[in-house]
């Protein structure tokens, strides 16, 4: 299924939409499946955007008009990306910077496999930062480890809500305290446990 996303940063009407929703309907995407935002691409509180991700299912693909109108920043738009390729999630770009972005074609894969490896070489610099941190603090004689940010309850209570496809993401997270960044961490956008919600819970 095609599932497009569009995004203004204006709601005063001195931006539309119709011209993002009419490339996403050109380019197979049915009405009822584009969800949208009229909200600055800096602002947190998405729900145009948590609805979009969470309605997306294994070897659906994610169409927007640019990239821009996706990633809040660099970091939150290559761990997005990141998670799509986790969940089988084909992604496609119609136009500007990223149009050769599409997961349906060789050289779009390599494409999409390039923001995979930033996550990862993101993921591994953090990991060596923290593990050269904690030597030198065991040097020092003191004794650190990874502390999880949520509790065994708050992760069960997370893995339900997020089944729920009306949930408002945003809002979760302000009640546990978290990031949405933090929040996938243990749980993926259909509830399903990953590495630190599995740890936790066990």
């Amino acid at each position: 299924m095609k599932i497009g996303y569009a995004r203004i940063s204006k709601a005063d009407g001195s931006q539309q939409l119709d011209l993002q929703i009419d490339a996403l309907k050109e380019a197979g995407v049915s009405e009822s499946n584009i969800y949208s935002d009229q909200v600055s691409g800096k602002n947190d509180n998405r729900p145009g955007l948590d609805s979009c991700l969470k309605a997306l299912r294994k070897n659906d693909t994610l169409i927007v008009w640019k990239l821009d109108r996706l990633g809040r920043n660099l970091k939150h738009l290559v761990n997005t990306v990141h998670s799509l390729s986790e969940n089988e999630i084909g992604f496609k770009v119609l136009t500007g910077q990223g149009a050769d972005i599409d997961t349906s074609t060789p050289s779009g894969k390599l494409v999409f496999g390039i923001f995979a490896s930033l996550a990862e070489f993101e993921r591994e610099l953090i990991k060596e930062r923290t593990m050269v941190g904690l030597k030198a603090a065991r040097a020092r004689g003191k004794k650190g480890g990874r502390k999880f940010q949520l509790t065994k309850n708050q992760v069960k209570f997370a893995q339900v809500t997020m089944q729920n496809k009306n949930t408002n993401v945003s809002e979760l997270c302000r009640e546990l305290g978290v990031s949405r960044q933090t929040l996938y961490r243990y749980i993926s956008p259909d509830g399903e446990l990953r590495e630190y919600g599995v740890k936790v819970v066990k």
